[in-house]
């Protein structure tokens, strides 16, 4: 790996943190664009990378804040982090199974209509 490619790994790292720890978004919005697009990964590969970098971090550190501060329901994130595990399992068989550009275009599709419900929705 030569520096510029470690430069932007550590850029991605820290935006996907900044974000993730100041409005809870980190992973798909940053990491994946930053990993496609300033190091030329395919979807598949940078959706895999996205999710082995959050799997230990995901929020150590910053789910220790929110819990200090008593802002975290115990409950419901178990019963999410179960669904989530399952989920997480099958949407993985199902993205594989979908070529690239077609996969692409679906997440920029969901990025996009994310980004407008939060901008114009209730």
């Amino acid at each position: 790996m030569d520096l510029s490619t470690a430069v932007i790994l550590i850029l991605l790292g820290l935006a996907a943190g900044i974000l993730g720890g100041l409005i809870g978004v980190g992973g798909g919005i940053i990491i994946i664009p930053g990993l496609i697009l300033l190091l030329g990964m395919s979807q598949h590969m940078a959706q895999g990378t996205s999710l082995a970098v959050m799997l230990p971090p995901i929020g150590l550190l910053a789910v220790y804040n929110y819990y200090k501060a008593g802002e975290i329901n115990l409950k419901y994130a178990a019963i999410i982090a179960t669904a989530f595990l399952i989920g997480g399992y099958f949407g993985s068989k199902i993205a594989l199974g979908i070529p690239m550009d077609t996969l692409r275009k679906v997440f920029g599709f969901f990025l996009v209509l994310m980004g407008l419900q939060m901008a114009f929705g209730r």
